[in-house]
């Protein structure tokens, strides 16, 4: 079906082409028998693709990644697509509209992405609403990614942070942090040692005091230098967090096939999908060897199969998120990667 469907919404703004196939799905799902047919066609239930990762058990370790659903309005429909969790946002405390249109990008010749939608959403208040309607899905693990909003001045930061975890806590199964889009001017200088240690240590300080904690992951960019990554592995310990998503999207556009001056028109933005894999398992591989299994990885970055899913697995990753690989090579992707495990 997404064969005869790709060509039609490529010919449309990738913006757009996201909106409408997220409601063809979701008129898909309300027909009589739709959820069992999805059910059926991209379920994948063996036993042996099961992980149990910082305290939380997930039917297979595939995920949505951050930025498919950024206000909490389609994880419900994403979970029939066979996903292990589904990560929603980022969101901020107050609603923003997020950069000038257009600000998605296809490059087809590399099966990748340029974005720079710069955290556009509802607000937390909007994304809390619509949880407490329709709650969790059955079966799936929800993620929550929580952001600043750009006015928010870097020193006042940690407000933001808090905001959205205290209004978010009872209604998600885990937390990640997002310091790394590159879309938010400023917002990576929060990856240095002090603001993301103060920043993360007040929301572990805060999970205390609640009955129930929630883990807590970190998720970094992948252009960072490796005594960056001593300093985030140094701050992960120190302050206890539960993991790192590795990685956010690059902004580096070495390597693409796609025509310098195709590149130069689009101008800044994160890069995504296939030209991140190596370097997204890189940075994988050398924060599992710095850890030492202290902690969990979430791998991200290019994977658009099963032989890229299993490569950031064996780089150290206990779990792996998609997007862009959904992009180009559909739904059947969490299918096809979780066979290709159970081999």
């Amino acid at each position: 079906m997404y064969s005869i469907l790709k060509p039609l919404l490529f010919r449309l703004a990738p913006e757009r082409a996201h909106h409408l196939t997220v409601k063809l799905f979701d008129t898909a799902l309300a027909i009589p028998g739709g959820k069992r047919l999805f059910s059926a066609l991209y379920g994948s239930n063996s036993k042996s693709l099961e992980r149990e990762v910082f305290g939380l058990k997930f039917k297979n370790p595939v995920g949505l990644a951050a930025g498919f659903d950024k206000d909490g309005k389609y994880y419900h429909q994403m979970s029939n697509l066979g996903f292990g969790f589904v990560e929603i946002g980022t969101v901020t405390p107050k609603p923003q509209g997020g950069n000038p249109q257009p600000r998605l990008f296809r490059l087809p010749t590399d099966e990748a992405l340029i974005n720079r939608m710069g955290f556009n959403n509802d607000g937390v208040e909007a994304m809390v609403e619509r949880l407490k309607r329709h709650g969790k899905p059955e079966g799936v693990i929800l993620g929550g990614n929580i952001g600043k909003n750009k006015t928010t001045p870097n020193d006042e930061a940690v407000n933001d942070y808090v905001i959205c975890f205290e209004a978010l806590h009872d209604l998600v199964d885990y937390f990640v942090v997002n310091v790394s889009s590159p879309n938010t001017p400023g917002l990576r200088e929060l990856q240095e040692k002090g603001p993301l240690t103060k920043i993360l240590k007040t929301l572990v300080d805060l999970n205390t005091q609640y009955p129930v904690q929630r883990p807590i992951l970190l998720k970094i960019a992948p252009d960072l230098t490796d005594s960056q990554l001593d300093n985030i592995a140094d701050i992960v310990d120190e302050v206890g967090i539960d993991g790192v998503i590795a990685t956010n999207t690059t902004i580096d556009r070495s390597g693409l096939q796609t025509t310098g001056d195709k590149i130069e028109a689009i101008g800044a933005g994160g890069l995504s999908g296939k030209p991140v894999t190596g370097r997204s398992t890189e940075v994988i591989r050398y924060l599992a060897s710095k850890s030492q299994g202290r902690w969990p990885i979430v791998g991200v970055g290019g994977i658009d199969g099963g032989p890229s899913a299993a490569e950031k697995i064996k780089a150290g990753a206990s779990l792996v998120q998609v997007y862009t690989g959904l992009v180009y090579q559909g739904p059947g992707l969490i299918k096809q990667i979780c066979q290709y495990m159970t081999r």
